[in-house]
């Protein structure tokens, strides 16, 4: 059974600044914020929500369906996924745009500074979710945000379940957006950050958002994860990484993880299990070709 995964296809530029953001930026000097950071380290990769999470599945034996969209400079992506095993039935290329780019430099304690310029993936709505039998769960993940819209309503109307999870797409929606979804959708996953505002904005705590759905994680980093069910919580412990060395795609090397968990029917918690071990795995590695099971 596959799972569909909407979310962006991107080009990552990873870079490492060896000081700390906090020593280069005065917070009395904001309003004339001119700063520079000297990197020398710089890698680029296959990235994007879509991608990352496909990939993650896949390696743990899934069948991920990325839906996605890249630009006329994105021949090298789907060649990519081809190589992978993973299909691009799903994946549109729009004329006269680029793929989606994100510049993304991390400091020495791990904090990140991202410039994303959306590109193709503005265009990611005129993809449609039609009901199939193959396909047994999906999740929205960052895209954009007529694409969240659109997608999450034809999730429901096909009778697929899926996670929504915005990540740092939530900002993009007002209460009535984020209430909305959360009622479509079967599963929430925020991190603590995103927690918070999720509540803010719709007015509904984590438990009672666990009560509207089948369930909400809540990772917590370091820490672990917070998983909701029915109003109640129980924490899932941390899986310590044997070094830390990006923390690039962590996420969604745990979204993958998630997902690879509830196409086997497991309770949410010991999807969380998995997610915090392949977060793990992933955190010690220097490149999404570079972690192994």
């Amino acid at each position: 059974m596959a799972a569909l995964i909407c979310g962006s296809l991107a080009f990552d530029t990873i870079m490492r600044f060896e000081g700390r953001f906090a020593e280069q930026i005065m917070p009395e000097q904001l309003h004339i914020l001119n700063v520079s950071f000297l990197v020398p380290s710089l890698r680029r990769d296959f990235g994007g929500c879509a991608g990352n999470i496909a990939y993650s599945l896949k390696l743990l034996g899934g069948e991920p369906l990325p839906m996605a969209t890249l630009g006329t400079d994105g021949a090298d992506y789907l060649a990519r996924l081809r190589s992978l095993g993973i299909s691009g039935e799903f994946v549109r290329q729009v004329d006269d745009t680029y793929t989606a780019q994100a510049m993304i430099m991390t400091d020495s304690d791990n904090n990140q500074i991202t410039a994303f310029h959306p590109g193709a993936m503005m265009q990611a709505h005129v993809t449609r979710i039609e009901a199939r039998p193959d396909i047994k769960l999906g999740i929205i993940s960052p895209d954009g945000r007529d694409a969240m819209l659109q997608h999450a309503d034809q999730f429901k109307a096909a009778g697929i379940p899926f996670v929504f999870d915005p990540g740092q797409g939530l900002p993009m929606f007002d209460g009535a957006d984020l209430r909305g979804f959360i009622d479509k959708a079967t599963w929430v996953t925020v991190n603590d950050y995103e927690g918070k505002m999720l509540s803010d904005r719709t007015g509904w705590s984590s438990a009672e958002i666990s009560k509207r759905t089948q369930g909400l994680v809540v990772t917590l980093g370091a820490e672990g994860c917070e998983v909701w069910t029915a109003g109640e919580k129980t924490i899932v412990p941390p899986v310590k990484a044997r070094e830390v060395v990006d923390p690039t795609g962590c996420g969604d090397a745990w979204r993958g993880a998630l997902l690879h968990g509830l196409e086997q029917g497991w309770p949410l918690a010991r999807c969380a299990e998995l997610g915090n071990k392949v977060g793990a795995l992933k955190i010690a590695s220097r490149g999404p070709q570079n972690w192994v099971m």
